[in-house]
């Protein structure tokens, strides 16, 4: 399975050349090519992908605005997705069930509901192709089942904060993002062996490498090999990491 970081920015004004657009992830295996979220970014350059199918995690901007017009291909999400987008130009909508896998051009996708938004309900997915399954959650301020994250090769997770978590409400009503910190303190729990991380935040974006060494640190620290995926990075993902 081959990552290729199409974008890592989240939603924010700043961008640099190395976080340039809203947060995509291409996934490619054999003759696969699979595009993980389209934000508004996208809305003039997503049929220079190429995807063959495009998931979405959830119904904010910055991951479906670049479908306002249309898709090249089918479009796979959950209800509460295509609640935000059900008028859209869409020639073909598949739809993603809550923790039942499903085949997409030979690569399985299990969508596991993560809190993050109210208004727009979020997923992460489990992603499977051979022998090598990762966790991709790109925005996510709980995840209330570690047992998603059991023999995974890579963690994929959300940038938006360092050390603390971006937090809105209280409660059952809290929404927003947790923190770098918290999300490898998840993967040492689940031994998980590496981490990387997207849709950055302003800190990562208005920084650049140097913070980019700091989280590699703290992933070490965690027993986590650790760093922040750049736009147009591609990474290569086995079986095991150790």
């Amino acid at each position: 399975m081959t990552l290729t970081f199409l974008g890592t920015r989240g939603s924010i004004d700043i961008r640099t050349r190395r976080h340039r657009r809203h947060t995509s992830t291409l996934v490619s295996y054999r003759s696969a090519r699979i595009m993980i979220d389209c934000g508004e970014d996208w809305l003039a350059a997503v049929r220079n992908v190429r995807p063959g199918a495009i998931v979405l995690t959830h119904g904010h901007p910055d991951h479906i605005g670049g479908l306002r017009r249309g898709a090249p291909c089918a479009v796979y999400a959950t209800r509460d997705v295509w609640r935000h987008i059900e008028s859209w130009p869409l020639p073909e909508r598949q739809l993603m069930s809550r923790r039942k896998p499903r085949a997409i051009a030979g690569v399985v996708f299990e969508a596991v509901p993560v809190v993050h938004s109210i208004r727009a309900p979020a997923v992460g997915y489990r992603i499977t192709a051979g022998r090598t399954t990762i966790f991709y959650v790109p925005d996510v301020l709980e995840l209330r089942d570690r047992s998603t994250l059991a023999d995974i090769a890579l963690y994929v997770g959300d940038g938006a904060s360092i050390d603390r978590p971006i937090v809105r409400g209280r409660g059952r009503l809290a929404v927003g993002h947790t923190s770098i910190a918290e999300q490898l303190r998840w993967c040492a729990d689940a031994n998980v062996p590496r981490a990387v991380f997207t849709h950055c935040g302003t800190q990562i974006v208005a920084n650049g490498k140097s913070i980019e060494e700091r989280i590699s640190a703290m992933g070490a620290a965690q027993g986590v090999r650790t760093h922040v995926a750049t736009d147009g990075e591609e990474l290569n993902v086995r079986h095991t990491w150790r």
